[in-house]
């Protein structure tokens, strides 16, 4: 039998769409066929994204969401799934990644990056498996990190944010699997966007990070996309619990 890596007409939601991997996400996923639910905590801000994918001939629709605010969550993915008939997938790509040394952490600080990071997935998660427990199927994919495995100068909170992922993943994989709902992980390394590219283009930088890169190139969004098209496909249907790492081979040495 021939693998199935269609997602055309799936519904899916993309969390923190409004910029770098979120927005290529969304596009890459409308570009494959998914009629994409994008969400930022301003609706303002995916107006253009929601253009782009329009003139592409794609269909997508915005929607306001902060992930720090439970309530919301938990509105915001029924009026998908009323708006569109149902939920076939997810992308909590939403997330915070400004670094600090460990001895300069604010308890404000901790506490931003775990309620975005971390409660904000897990909640996110919870709302999509409410709805795709009771259809019967549906896939889930959150964003983690290379350094979800491996440590990172001024990394404390944020690895262990995205490690908390990994296991997150893992345990909701445990109970839902068997109910057809998928839970899967990817964790890229350096990708260069908009937002990364002031450290990327300064060549001590990206010369450091290729050091650590046996591909020896920098991710790009459509390395991502291709991780999360097949998680979000029936090819991956026996694919669950996993952390798929798009890294080059960084974490491999």
């Amino acid at each position: 039998m021939q693998p199935n890596f269609s997602i055309q007409d799936k519904i899916a939601i993309v969390t923190g769409a409004s910029k770098g991997i979120g927005y290529g996400l969304a596009q890459a996923l409308a570009a494959a066929g998914a009629k994409v639910a994008v969400m930022a905590r301003s609706k303002a801000s995916l107006d253009r994204l929601v253009e782009e994918i329009s003139r592409a001939g794609g269909q997508a629709k915005a929607y306001e969401l902060d992930v720090r605010n439970v309530e919301q969550i938990r509105s915001v993915f029924g009026q998908v799934a009323e708006d569109f008939g149902r939920l076939d997938i997810v992308v909590n790509n939403a997330g915070l990644g400004e670094g600090m040394l460990a001895e300069d952490i604010t308890e404000d600080y901790w506490d931003e990056m775990m309620d975005v990071n971390l409660k904000g997935v897990f909640f996110c998660c919870q709302a999509a498996g409410r709805l795709m427990l009771e259809q019967g199927y549906g896939k889930i994919i959150n964003v983690s990190s290379q350094v979800s495995v491996v440590g990172i100068t001024e990394g404390a909170a944020y690895c262990a944010s995205k490690g908390g992922i990994n296991q997150l993943t893992k345990v909701l994989a445990l109970e839902w699997s068997s109910r057809g709902v998928n839970i899967n992980a990817v964790g890229p390394t350096f990708i260069h966007t908009p937002g990364t590219a002031e450290r990327l283009d300064s060549p001590e930088f990206r010369d450091g990070v290729l050091a650590r890169i046996p591909a020896g190139r920098i991710g790009t969004i459509g390395d991502v996309a291709g991780a999360v098209i097949y998680l979000a496909s029936p090819a991956s249907d026996l694919v669950t619990g996993t952390l798929l790492l798009v890294d080059g081979g960084w974490t491999a040495q």
